[in-house]
């Protein structure tokens, strides 16, 4: 029967060993990663020995670098990080497509072209906007971070579900448009 003390040494010498290999940085490029796409319209990925039937695409910087040290995951639950892309640019263009691809699945992020109106009761905004998806209607709260500035003339507008619409300049809407957001801008 193994010594309660050679047991918590094995489960210390594994907890070392893959504390370390969540340290170690990989970068994955052109020369050393193969993607491609599974059957069923996901990313597989071949590097080294490894294959991956099914990976999973994190933007690292998603709102100023989005093409920039790109997080590619297992795509299990724990989503243990295989490796990073440094820049999208580094691999062949077809693989790049298949990555801004997936990346646009996983932030779907439609822009406000227009704002149609926007009301204020009982703590909540009702937004009736106009996006580049067409008309959509949402809900955000009143106050928090519903409306966060990202610089300039910039926001992002996230609504109760969690879904997320980008108004790229505030400066590019009507003056009347502008007046309707007073209140939440």
């Amino acid at each position: 029967m193994p010594d309660l003390l050679d047991l918590q040494e094995f489960d210390e010498e594994a907890l070392k060993k893959e504390s370390e290999e969540v340290l170690e940085m990989r970068f994955l490029t052109g020369e050393n990663a193969v993607f491609a796409r599974t059957k069923g319209g996901f990313l597989s990925l071949k590097t080294g020995e490894k294959e991956y039937e099914r990976v999973g695409v994190y933007l690292t910087f998603p709102l100023t670098n989005p093409e920039e040290y790109i997080s590619i995951r297992e795509a299990d639950e724990k989503a243990k990080e295989i490796g990073l892309i440094q820049n999208l640019k580094d691999l062949k263009k077809e693989e790049q497509e298949m990555i801004r691809e997936q990346i646009r699945l996983r932030y779907f992020l439609p822009v406000i072209r227009k704002i149609l109106d926007v009301k204020d009761e009982y703590g909540y905004a009702y937004w009736h906007v106009q996006t580049d998806f067409g008309v959509c209607r949402f809900t955000t709260h009143m106050g928090g971070d519903a409306v966060i500035n990202l610089g300039e003339a910039r926001y992002q507008i996230t609504d109760i579900d969690g879904n997320r619409y980008e108004l790229p300049d505030l400066y590019a809407l009507s003056v009347m448009e502008r007046k309707k957001l007073d209140l939440f801008i």
